[in-house]
């Protein structure tokens, strides 16, 4: 096959395949060029979730008439000279491929106004094909429309996800940006009504309220920091206060929303022996460094960046998060209740429904489900593996290790049973039981309470409310991003109705798109996680021998709903093996 120069318009397509990945790609280049710009105030509209419609305005310098067609021109910029501009990028733009590849895969119209003008002008792009340029009546400013995205790719257009996504997707960095940028008014709205809009009053703490909550707001940790020429500014949380992901860490460098792991990880570094085993915290940081310490040329949607001197970056970051979070950390007292041999008397009468559960972590669950590893004891292959029958024998128990493990005895031998795993399955079971009964008992709140939520949660939960209503919980719009929880399911009747709500959006993945049985099994299985007995938790002697029984009736005991094993078997055989009686191991 020969060799061939590719079609202009074929080049701008490949070229906007780096750039355009979905509508919140092109909301970021026409953000990054309004700020670039100088704006004050910059209004995005969204219409089909940026599918149909996306309009950016901004009341920044403007383009000149005579240079809206070089604008839209690949690779024709005002803010790079030459080569050795490269290394000193003071801009959030700098490529000139922004406006042009938008162009070739949808219907643009450019409109600006410079201040000296006493007239704008306008220029449409379709597809890549440039028209001609008309003198318009427009403020001074630029308003820039980006109409049928993917129209000609239509390829693409199938690989956008659903409508909600996508819209999370535009929301969540609107917010980032007005959270770098608090002196700048920014605007989103959809459908004529605006789901979001910022005072421009240089308040980044109200930002942070828009955007994880008014409670969450008032949490989170200043960090404020300076040495040799470099600076760091920003939020980060308390311990108490963590996620079950990475996705609310949020990096700016120099104004320039980035995605580094290195720098996530000097962050993660900085709650070394603080955070449990697959917790996260929440951090809204802004680095600023000297723009040649840092090459931001490394990626075409200049998402990363690489620094001259990695080592002392990220050690600066990890020493900086670190003396705040020891700033406004007490040191944990221990309480006596706490030592071995001194945990006071618990009740001997069990509630049925198990209500021992409060709104804390789970402790030693990892992200994935996995069983946490342990050096204390090095079990055999042989004794890890759990008998192939689905049901357990009858169990007798022998007491509690560590306030986490239950030790019973079966016929077979030794089994170590994980109580969150286990009264997570317990509390599933009877959950789905219920559900499939089509009877779920709700008991109501004597006092209702009300939920804050961020904004791109409180739209998943939206979709959800049906489902949960099934389920036996009774939630109601309380306001703006906020709902009041009026009745739960008779099985969580004395759990915290906030973590139960917390946890239905917390750990949904975006780009998962189940049937519905799959999403009404993954919403028990969230809740039950959540609400199920922690590890660390002390149990009374009835109350271990209730799990085991309730455990025991269950029609999958060996598992937890998400598939981290509830239980350890050791055989007679393995131990007498162990202990010599049976020739060496």
């Amino acid at each position: 096959m020969s060799i061939r120069v590719l079609p202009t318009e074929v080049a701008s397509q490949i070229a906007a395949g780096e750039v355009v990945e979905r509508p919140a790609s092109v909301v970021k280049e026409l953000l990054e060029n309004a700020l670039d710009a100088g704006a004050k105030s910059v209004t995005v509209e969204i219409a089909a979730a940026g599918r149909t419609l996306i309009r950016a305005a901004d009341d920044g310098a403007g383009i000149p008439a005579g240079e809206l067609t070089l604008a839209v021109e690949r690779h024709a910029t005002s803010k790079l000279v030459s080569a050795d501009d490269l290394f000193r990028i003071a801009t959030l733009g700098f490529r000139g491929e922004a406006l042009a590849s938008i162009g070739s895969v949808s219907r643009l119209t450019l409109t600006s106004r410079i201040p000296d003008s006493p007239a704008g002008a306008r220029l449409k792009v379709e597809g890549g094909k440039i028209g001609k340029v008309e003198k318009i009546g427009a403020p001074v400013g630029t308003v820039v429309s980006v109409e049928d995205l993917f129209y000609n790719v239509p390829a693409r257009l199938k690989f956008l996800k659903q409508d909600v996504t996508e819209r999370r997707a535009i929301d969540a960095l609107l917010t980032r940006y007005a959270l770098a940028y608090p002196d700048v008014r920014f605007k989103l709205a959809e459908g004529g009504s605006a789901s979001l809009q910022t005072s421009g009053d240089g308040d980044r703490r109200a930002i942070l309220a828009a955007l994880y909550g008014v409670e969450v707001a008032r949490q989170m940790l200043d960090v404020i920091s300076e040495e040799e020429g470099f600076k760091l500014s920003g939020f980060i949380s308390p311990v108490a206060l963590t996620r079950s992901n990475r996705k609310e860490i949020t990096f700016f460098i120099n104004g320039r929303w980035v995605q580094d792991t290195p720098l996530n990880a000097a962050l993660l570094q900085a709650y070394h022996t603080l955070l449990m085993v697959g917790r996260f915290p929440l951090a809204a940081l802004f680095l600023e460094v000297p723009p040649e310490e840092v090459d931001v040329n490394v990626h075409p949607a200049k998402a990363q960046v690489r620094f001259r001197n990695p080592d002392k970056v990220f050690s600066f970051v990890q020493r900086s998060a670190r003396r705040a979070i020891l700033a406004y950390t007490p040191v944990p007292q221990m309480a006596p209740q706490n030592l071995w041999g001194s945990a006071p008397s618990r009740p001997q009468t069990i509630d049925p429904a198990w209500g021992l559960a409060h709104g804390a972590d789970e402790g030693r669950t990892t992200d994935d489900g996995s069983a946490p590893s342990s050096s204390v004891l090095r079990l055999s292959s042989e004794a890890a593996q759990i008998p192939t029958p689905a049901q357990v024998p009858l169990l007798r128990l022998v007491g509690q290790i560590g306030a986490t493990y239950l030790v019973a005895e079966g016929p077979d031998g030794l089994y170590l049973i994980d109580q969150h795993a286990a009264h997570e399955r317990v509390l599933f079971e009877k959950l789905m039981a219920q559900h499939e009964q089509k009877n779920i008992p709700s008991q109501a709140l004597l006092t209702p309470v009300v939920v804050e939520l961020p904004r791109s949660s409180a739209e998943l939960l939206i979709t959800q409310l049906p489902i949960l209503l099934h389920f036996g919980f009774h939630i109601e719009s309380f306001g703006s991003n906020a709902f009041q929880v009026r009745a739960m399911p008779s099985l969580f009747a004395n759990s915290d109705p906030a973590a139960a709500l917390r946890a239905l959006v917390e750990d949904f993945e975006e780009d998962e798109a189940p049937l519905q049985n799959e999403i009404e099994a993954r919403i028990a299985g969230r809740v039950c996680k959540r609400l199920a007995v922690k590890a660390g938790q002390a149990l009374g002697p009835d109350e271990q021998r209730a799990l085991l029984n309730d455990l025991e009736a269950c029609a999958s005991p060996r598992t937890c709903p998400h598939g981290r094993p509830t239980m350890i078997h050791l055989s007679v055989d393995m131990l007498e093996r162990q202990f010599g009686r049976k020739g060496a191991r």
